[in-house]
């Protein structure tokens, strides 16, 4: 089974983040920009949060707050799970099942290295299956 590390390979190096002080409306703003579903909430180098469009829906909109006068850090999931990149896809996908999130920040020390999404692990998950089963196939073939 891969690894975190191995997953972050076959990604761009790029971390979007947010500062907890900013208005929701600009991280909403950077979400869609990126194409991301999530931000990192950073405040310098540490990794304090994570806000997401989940956050938004439920904190924001279902209670009928102002996205330019709400801050990040009102709405943001702190504390925040960590995973870090020698651990195995089988036990992300396991944290991510049984805490309900969606995004999983990759800490080597106190530095933050990536994001791993649902998507990227189910991804590997996919590729791993496939990988076993044509190794099948060649088996029982010859």
């Amino acid at each position: 089974m891969a690894v975190v590390a191995q997953l972050l390979k076959h990604k761009p190096d790029i971390i979007y983040c947010v500062d907890p002080e900013a208005p929701v409306l600009e991280a909403i703003r950077l979400m869609a920009e990126h194409g991301v579903g999530a931000l990192l909430v950073m405040q310098g180098q540490r990794l304090v949060g994570v806000v997401s469009e989940r956050d938004y829906a439920r904190k924001v909109i279902l209670k009928g707050r102002s996205s330019s006068e709400t801050s990040v850090r009102q709405i943001m999931s702190s504390p925040v799970l960590t995973v870090r990149p020698d651990q195995s896809v089988r036990e992300c996908m396991q944290i991510v099942n049984d805490k309900r999130v969606r995004h999983l920040p990759v800490v080597e020390g106190e530095r933050v290295v990536g994001v791993l999404s649902i998507g990227d692990l189910v991804r590997a998950v996919l590729e791993e299956q496939q990988k076993t089963i044509e190794e099948l196939e060649l088996y029982i073939r010859s």
